[in-house]
């Protein structure tokens, strides 16, 4: 059965509902165990490759007092470690929200084929997880940024990039 879902005004897809909702609802059962059990926030993911969930993850900002362990960066380390590879081609991502600037950095490295996700980012807004200030932030100027970014040249950085460049058995991602 097809149907048609508008999740973000600029986006229209069509989906096998069966799959598609089968996946999504995993993810929104992990977001509401990992805040039941006081891991995160309400946010959880599975990643799948033909039809397989290969990685699941639940925020684990407080178990793991990571603030890096948002539902998705968990997940895509799973679905890698148990694929044995770092990028996730050929892979959907099901989120339980609209992914942060952080994961969704992550997802363009592991450049999966899809993202589907459920709530917006201004429903996570409304419930306290605004992200919006990052967007606002990275569009600043360096310096006028509220963390500035401070750039200290190096002669042995440079060296090392200079090292990577000549180097001959490197594996570019």
């Amino acid at each position: 059965m097809l149907s048609t879902v508008i999740c973000h005004p600029s986006t229209v897809i069509q989906l096998n509902m069966n799959d598609h909702q089968y996946f999504i609802r995993e993810a929104i059962r992990l977001s509401q165990q990992g805040m039941r059990n006081n891991a995160g926030g309400p946010f959880g993911c599975v990643i799948v490759k033909d039809g397989v969930i290969v990685g699941k993850g639940n925020n684990s900002v407080l178990a793991n007092t990571d603030p890096t362990a948002h539902a998705e960066i968990v997940a895509i380390r799973d679905a890698c470690k148990n694929l044995h590879t770092f990028q996730l081609t050929g892979c959907d991502i099901y989120t339980s929200c609209e992914p942060c600037p952080m994961c969704m950095g992550a997802i363009y490295w592991a450049r999966p084929q899809a993202v589907y996700y459920a709530n917006t980012r201004q429903q996570a807004a409304a419930i306290g997880f605004d992200d919006e200030m990052i967007y606002v932030e990275l569009q600043k100027d360096l310096m006028e940024r509220s963390i500035p970014m401070h750039c200290i040249i190096s002669e042995e950085a440079v060296a090392v990039f200079k090292e990577w460049q000549e180097k001959g058995n490197k594996h570019l991602y």
